[in-house]
């Protein structure tokens, strides 16, 4: 009786039954006198005809079911509960409405089991869909061809990729693991999870694959820190005779915003222009984002100027894009226009807002975002929005008061901002906060090489090259290895990519010898080697060389000699930018007359004239 009386406040069984369905259910009903006799199965046919034609919301959904439980339908009428929770389902109403309908059902057949399992894996809770694939096995009801496709869309979302591993080797043993549905949803949920390996391996036994499979690894690549791999099975699948569409085109953006293949990106975007798909919000967030990452903020600005309807992802794209790119100050402008224009900001925005505040120097204007964030728009601040607070206040010098903050934050700090610190301490000079910071780092991620280096770089700087030498021997002990710095650029349709001292291509001797002629010429500008960035106990004259054949200033000259004068130079590098660098890299650009744009782990610098847009403070 509970249970009645919940499903008619559901269904709100006192609002009367709309005319309309009165005139329409009339061509339904054949036989009066057989509806009299036993009216219970042409209701439920009535009732089912009306939910396939014309409950086209919650609200007519509700008046007919309404209808069919006023007129004598049971609950636990298998027919009508099958339509009432496919409906339910594809109008995304509350799934507690088709929890209702389900519980009372006798026998459920396995498409109504599908459905339910359906419906929770396009919610915004997909663990139940688990829970209900165990009861369907437990009621000795055998899934078919549709289960798993459905149970893998639920793991995916849930990132459950151990979950994942199981219902993988169950669809093997029961026979599902060749069907193409079931390779596609396997290959989705260990791309989503992360685990590309595992990915690729489905896609490489797929007989068959359609454009679904190649979408699901390609973006897996590309959103997994495996950009190169996804345009290699991009030019595969061209090959094929498969004709990409939306999605795979903004995987593609993905890629090459990871990557900074800038003319790559550009032809995707004059495709999605050809096709007509630059009207898709989505795809303009993605080409936002994709100008923003590989520096061309000009283009980002562009594009967001032509989109017809924003949201809160394309104003976010923007401003984080803005303040990595040195215009924090811009940024913060677009951050008012989103308020003017009632766009409320989410979690993330702020973290740009913040960002912005941090790699522009910006103290105070930081700290009245913060309180902003909390005050105005009830935002509970993040470990993120912390960290964007200790950033801050270390890189404004404040490197005690960062510590205090630490001290005082209302949940545990993670590895980043303890990094942050130890960072700080090594600019600043700082080295018992440095100690501190780093005895933290060894209790949470004691195998990080970065803690390593940058501990050993404040010993190096005070020249306590023994306790240097220790550190570097608990390093080879513990089977650290420090991540070896290089830098990308694109060419003629590829991307090249140099490392330290890197002699492997083929004009390797033009390339060295131009890196000696700017160094001359860079001196006669001014030019002195920073040394202390060379943090190793040797001659002075050994440092200034080792300087000289940094990775960026490598891929520079290689742009120099390939490229035509006064041609914009775009360069990715996966560590920090050094001193010498950037000191450096300000003077080629005055000298030869190049915009020189370089991305770092950080933010991007914009070198023209002899002067960056990080203004020195990075």
């Amino acid at each position: 009786m509970r249970l009645y009386s919940k499903l008619s406040s559901l269904v709100h069984t006192s609002q009367p039954l709309n005319p309309k369905i009165h005139l329409c259910s009339s061509t339904f009903l054949s036989s009066s006198s057989t509806a009299t006799q036993n009216p219970v199965p042409h209701i439920v046919t009535k009732c089912i005809a009306l939910l396939q034609f014309w409950a086209s919301s919650i609200s007519k959904l509700r008046q007919i079911h309404g209808y069919s439980l006023r007129h004598g339908v049971p609950l636990h009428n298998p027919d009508m509960g099958k339509h009432l929770i496919f409906t339910i389902v594809s109008l995304s109403a509350p799934m507690s409405y088709a929890y209702h309908v389900f519980a009372v059902l006798h026998d459920p057949n396995v498409f109504t089991w599908n459905t339910m399992i359906r419906g929770y894996a396009e919610s915004d809770d997909p663990s139940p869909a688990l829970h209900f694939y165990r009861k369907m096995s437990v009621s000795c009801v055998e899934p078919d061809t549709h289960t798993y496709p459905f149970l893998l869309k639920a793991v995916a979302k849930s990132l459950n990729v151990r979950e994942g591993e199981a219902i993988h080797s169950v669809t093997v043993r029961k026979g599902f693991g060749s069907l193409m549905f079931v390779q596609n949803g396997l290959l989705h949920m260990y791309a989503v999870c992360g685990d590309t390996e595992s990915a690729h391996k489905v896609f490489e036994s797929m007989v068959e694959r359609d454009l679904v499979a190649w979408n699901s690894v390609i973006n897996g690549f590309a959103l997994n820190g495996r950009p190169s791999e996804a345009l290699t099975l991009f030019r595969e699948m061209n090959t094929k005779g498969l004709e990409p569409d939306g999605f795979t085109m903004v995987s593609l953006l993905s890629a090459c915003a990871e990557l900074g293949a800038l003319e790559l990106g550009r032809r995707v975007h004059v495709f999605l222009l050809k096709v007509g798909l630059t009207e898709n919000m989505h795809v303009n967030n993605s080409l936002l984002d994709f100008y923003a990452k590989c520096g061309s903020i000009r283009e980002a600005k562009q594009v967001f100027g032509e989109m017809r309807e924003r949201n809160v992802v394309s104003f976010t794209s923007l401003i984080v894009g803005l303040a990595v790119n040195g215009f924090g100050e811009e940024a913060l402008e677009f951050f008012k226009e989103m308020e003017e224009q009632r766009v409320k900001p989410s979690e993330i925005t702020f973290v740009g807002v913040l960002y912005a505040c941090s790699h522009c120097g910006m103290l105070n204007e930081g700290f009245n975002y913060f309180r902003r964030m909390k005050d105005e728009y009830g935002i509970m601040p993040r470990i993120e929005h912390y960290g964007c607070m200790v950033d801050l206040l270390s890189r404004a010098g404040l490197v005690k008061q960062a510590y205090e903050y630490i001290q005082n934050m209302p949940m545990q700090p993670n590895s980043v901002i303890w990094r942050t610190l130890l960072g700080a301490c090594t600019i600043h000079g700082h080295l018992g906060l440095g100690e501190i910071a780093r005895s933290h780092l060894l209790k949470l991620e004691p195998k990080h090489s970065g803690d390593y280096v940058l501990l050993s770089n404040i010993y190096a700087a005070e020249h306590r090259w023994s306790d240097v030498q220790t550190v570097r021997r608990s390093m080879l002990e513990d089977g650290v290895r420090k991540t070896p710095g290089y830098s990308m650029v694109e060419l003629g349709n590829r991307v090249y990519e140099f490392t330290m001292g890197d002699r492997s291509h083929p004009q390797s001797k033009d390339v060295y010898a131009l890196l000696e002629k700017i160094t001359e010429l860079l001196k006669l500008e001014g030019y002195v080697p920073h040394t202390a960035n060379v943090l190793a106990d040797i001659e002075e004259e050994e440092k200034e060389q080792a300087l000289s054949y940094h990775s960026e200033k490598v891929a520079i000259a290689f742009m120099i000699l390939n490229t035509p004068p006064g041609t914009p130079i775009r360069v990715m590098k996966n560590l920090r930018v050094c001193a010498d660098c950037h000191m450096a890299i300000k003077l080629i650009s005055k000298v030869y007359g190049r915009e020189i744009v370089i991305r770092d782990r950080s933010r991007f610098h914009h070198f023209r004239g002899g002067s960056c847009s990080c203004k020195d403070y990075w």
